[in-house]
């Protein structure tokens, strides 16, 4: 029993001392009420103003563009966390600045200290961890952001931008490595990167760990763009270290980035990524190269596996643009119409429209807005910002032109009208009479022209078409290329009015004239040219061409023209030239073409040097004196010219230069020997084969009777020879590189030569031919085999092969046939029964195409002459057919 009231007793005691201690534990927290208050009244007032030092210290840091401590961020969101709990106690405070110390109000009295107890204690806490602050507020190793904002202007409400950047985002989600922009400058590729930069830097999810902006330039130093790298890595930029060593510590610190992308922007050529420090993405799988450029062969040497064209804009974006840049009073309706033509003049491109915009802004006089609009129509940059904004960049791109004569060689197309279409051969043929071009043997060569002419499209300074047959200059380029040839002291200083409604040139047009090298007044609509002598002693071009009304070209006009190398009249109406053109003893090029009133030409014969004489649609009868005597000529044309009727023997052939003839359409065709009656032959234009390259000319009837006769056809590049028409049916022979064609010919009368054609031809194709039945006979009685054909076309062509049947060929007629084409063939029920007859096996068969056999039941039969066809890709049925398949 004694034990029981001692563990008792020792219970009550540990229990009453228990409670005597919360009780008084309660009841000091209780009344110190009043003076916790106060404390953290006092307390608070320190933080408050702790507060505002890091606030202050941490809003100076992040304008400087320095990261701020993860502590000091922490504490920041700890405080914003306290304030209200602070204002609450403070309020009640206010409330209620008396508490009541009855013992019915004790539990809330209890609890009200307690909480103010507990934010004393969390305000002293804070004020403890600020006090580690006074060493900064900023990081001491700077962590570079994942993306960094490049400021530049927005593309939001571009519609073509818009799609450019989306395609571009795209291209870096599925996996491109290396991606080109490129584009004329001034067209928008760094803003259109920026923006695709600042979008990065918007995503929820960063698909890079950090995204490297730098700018390289024309002029390109390696050291420069691996500083501007080494920035944003917030690695030391030492200035005495070499390109190698920098390049290693770039490419260890870039190694231990899972996933980055490097913006190279303004990329004039190639850039070895060793060389600069970058591993390549073949190697580092995260890495992405994203680079842009005015140049196409830059994006090729880079070897980027996606090339984007940024495009001009379209014409409602263009006239946004520029609104957005001049103001309301583009609005204004005497200003309206001007402002639009100004914004045309601008060719969408970006820059200029940017520029003019800002030079036009708030200007209300009308006539500003017109004086604006001619300067802009005259290529003068004498609107505020021109030269200097959009210009001289531009020119970045002339004077980056790399090899010999292709700056001059693009000068020359500022020559022809604004959004002319300038024919690639016409522009060839200009740069050959200059000597901008070397033809070698082969003046009508295009192979250097060719490359040029890629090589300006590759720069952005010409522009192509889908048929790859002409280019054009964007507006803006031609300003600036006439700009450039307005000052050119390396023989390019261009006289430049063409295509601007000019009814008559005066001789004031020609100011400061002895110092020009070329002069285009062409597509105008000029009546007479001034008749009194220009002194043009250096002009080696004058372009007058398309002037429809011009008649006349006075005897003194050209007298001062003496170093022309090029005179181009075509598509005039002039009736004869002066005298005069007899002193252009350098002349390479003369151009008479579709001038139908010409009847005839002085003598030629003081002109030695020319070497292209273009008189195709013209009204000659008979041709100019002395022309023999033209020992450079090496292209003449007199394509067209229906009313000459006469060539006198021997005036060809002593044309010993000549490369190209072209008399298709004239009035005179050549006779065969024994047929002179004193004109030219054809036995005798046989003598200059060993030179010809392209012939198109007219005949009496075929000149040969056997294949031994043929073997100079394989000499020429391009041949074309109409004979006499035959029951109203059009008799033509071309051959273009080993591709054959026969029009409208008795074949069954060619039986000794035709086989000739068969065998030296890679492809033949028959229209409207007759006789087919007797000739394929002939091939099939004596076993011919053509291994060489590899693509054959019968069109129009009368036959009744097919409905013999049976396999009457020993061998295969065509062996290694990949192509073959009927069409409009009648009384054929298959190609199977055709084939059969003639030994095809078609086993080389990769395109079969049939169009308008109304009579043929099926294309092929599985029988003994077609087994299988192991290659075939393609059949192509065209037409009303009873075509069912196979049978």
């Amino acid at each position: 029993m004694e034990v029981v009231a001692a563990a008792v007793g020792a219970l009550v005691t540990t229990t009453s001392q228990l409670l005597c201690s919360c009780v008084s534990s309660k009841t000091n927290t209780t009344f110190n009420l009043h003076s916790n208050l106060a404390a953290v009244e006092e307390e608070m007032k320190s933080l408050t103003d702790r507060i505002e030092e890091v606030k202050r210290e941490t809003e100076a840091a992040e304008k400087e563009g320095k990261d701020i401590r993860a502590q000091v961020v922490t504490w920041l969101k700890d405080v914003e966390t306290l304030q209200p709990r602070v204002n609450a106690i403070q309020g009640q405070m206010v409330n209620n600045n008396r508490p009541s110390r009855c013992f019915l109000n004790c539990r809330k009295r209890y609890r009200a200290s307690r909480e103010v107890e507990e934010t004393l204690k969390e305000i002293k806490k804070l004020l403890l961890v600020a006090g580690s602050f006074d060493s900064g507020v900023v990081c001491l190793t700077r962590v570079p952001r994942a993306v960094e904002c490049i400021p530049g202007p927005s593309i939001q409400g571009q519609t073509t931008a818009s799609k450019q950047l989306d395609e571009t985002m795209k291209a870096l989600a599925d996996g491109f490595k290396r991606i080109g922009i490129w584009g004329l400058g001034g067209v928008g590729k760094t803003t259109l990167v920026k923006n695709l930069n600042n979008q990065l830097r918007e995503a929820s999810t960063q698909p890079f760990g950090i995204v490297i902006w730098a700018t390289v330039s024309k002029n390109l130093v390696i050291k420069n763009v691996q500083k501007q790298i080494a920035q944003r890595l917030n690695l030391e930029v030492k200035m005495d270290e070499s390109v190698q060593r920098m390049a290693i510590r770039l490419y260890e610190r870039l190694e231990k980035e899972e996933k980055f992308l490097l913006i190279l922007d303004d990329v004039w050529e190639k850039i070895d990524l060793h060389t600069l420090g970058v591993p390549v993405p073949e190697v580092h799988k995260g890495c992405k190269i994203l680079l842009t450029s005015r140049l196409m062969e830059v994006c090729r040497t880079m070897t980027t596996d996606l090339v984007i064209k940024v495009e001009v804009l379209n014409d409602v974006e263009a006239w946004q643009l520029f609104c957005q840049k001049a103001g309301d009073v583009a609005h204004l309706e005497e200003i309206k119409p001007l402002a639009e033509a100004i914004v045309k003049e601008c060719c969408r491109l970006p820059l200029a429209i940017i520029t003019v915009g800002a030079a036009m802004r708030k200007k209300t006089k009308v006539e500003l807005w017109r004086h604006a609009l001619k300067e802009l129509r005259r290529s003068v940059p004498s609107i505020e910002g021109i030269e200097a904004e959009v210009y001289k960049p531009l020119k970045l791109s002339y004077d980056s032109l790399q090899g010999n004569n292709i700056k001059s060689c693009f000068l020359y197309c500022c020559l022809f009208p604004e959004d002319f279409q300038i024919g690639i051969n016409n522009l060839v043929q200009y740069w050959r009479a200059e000597g901008l071009i070397d033809v070698g043997q082969n003046w009508a060569n295009m192979d250097e022209g060719i490359s040029l002419i890629e090589n300006l499209k590759d720069s952005c300074l010409l522009e192509g078409d889908p048929d790859g047959e002409t280019v054009k200059m964007h507006d803006v380029v031609r300003d600036v290329a006439i700009w450039i040839s307005l000052s050119s002291e390396d023989g390019c200083k261009s006289l430049v009015r063409s295509g601007i409604g000019l009814s008559e040139i005066s001789a004031e047009e020609f100011s400061n004239s002895n110092s020009l090298d070329r002069v285009s007044f062409m597509d105008n609509n000029i009546t007479r040219l001034p008749d009194c002598m220009i002194q043009c002693s250096k002009a080696s071009t004058l372009l007058l061409q398309h002037n429809n009304a011009l008649n006349t070209v006075p005897e003194k006009f050209l007298q001062g023209f003496e170093a022309l190398k090029v005179l181009d009249l075509k598509s005039t109406s002039i009736r004869s030239l002066p005298h005069s053109l007899l002193q252009l003893r350098d002349l390479r090029v003369l151009l008479l073409c579709n001038c139908s009133n010409l009847k005839e030409l002085p003598s030629l014969g003081t002109l030695t040097k020319l070497r292209e004489l273009d008189l195709g649609g013209t009204c000659i009868a008979n041709l100019p004196r002395a022309i023999e005597n033209l020992s450079e000529l090496r292209i003449l044309n007199l394509a067209y010219t229906g009313k000459l009727k006469s060539i006198q023997p021997g005036i060809i052939s002593k044309l010993s230069c000549l490369e190209s003839l072209f008399m298709l359409g004239s009035g005179f065709r050549f006779c065969s020997k024994g047929e002179e009656d004193e004109q030219a032959t054809f036995e005798e234009l046989k003598s200059s084969f060993n030179r010809l390259h392209y012939l198109k000319i007219s005949l009496n009837g075929i000149p040969w009777d056997k294949a031994e006769d043929l073997s100079w056809i394989n000499r020429i590049s391009d041949l074309e020879l109409l004979f006499p028409p035959r029951q109203g049916t059009r008799c033509l022979l071309t051959i273009i590189k080993k591709r054959c064609s026969f029009q409208g010919l008795n074949l069954s009368s060619s039986q000794e030569w035709i086989g000739w054609f068969w065998g030296n031809s890679s492809s033949l194709e028959l229209i409207l031919c007759t006789g087919l039945d007797e000739m394929l006979k002939d091939f099939i009685e004596s076993d011919a085999s053509f291994a060489g054909l590899k693509s054959l076309a019968i069109d129009y062509c009368p036959t009744s092969l097919g409905q013999r049947g049976g396999c009457a060929a020993r061998c295969d007629l065509l062996p290694n046939l990949e192509k073959f084409r009927l069409s409009w063939i009648e009384n054929l029920n298959s190609i199977s029964e055709l084939a059969g007859h003639l030994g095809l096996r078609l086993n080389s068969l990769k395109s079969i195409e049939v169009k308008h056999c109304h009579q043929m039941k099926y294309l092929l039969s599985c029988g003994d002459f077609i087994q299988t066809l192991p290659i075939l890709e393609e059949i192509k049925i065209r037409g009303d057919m009873a075509v069912s398949g196979a049978g």
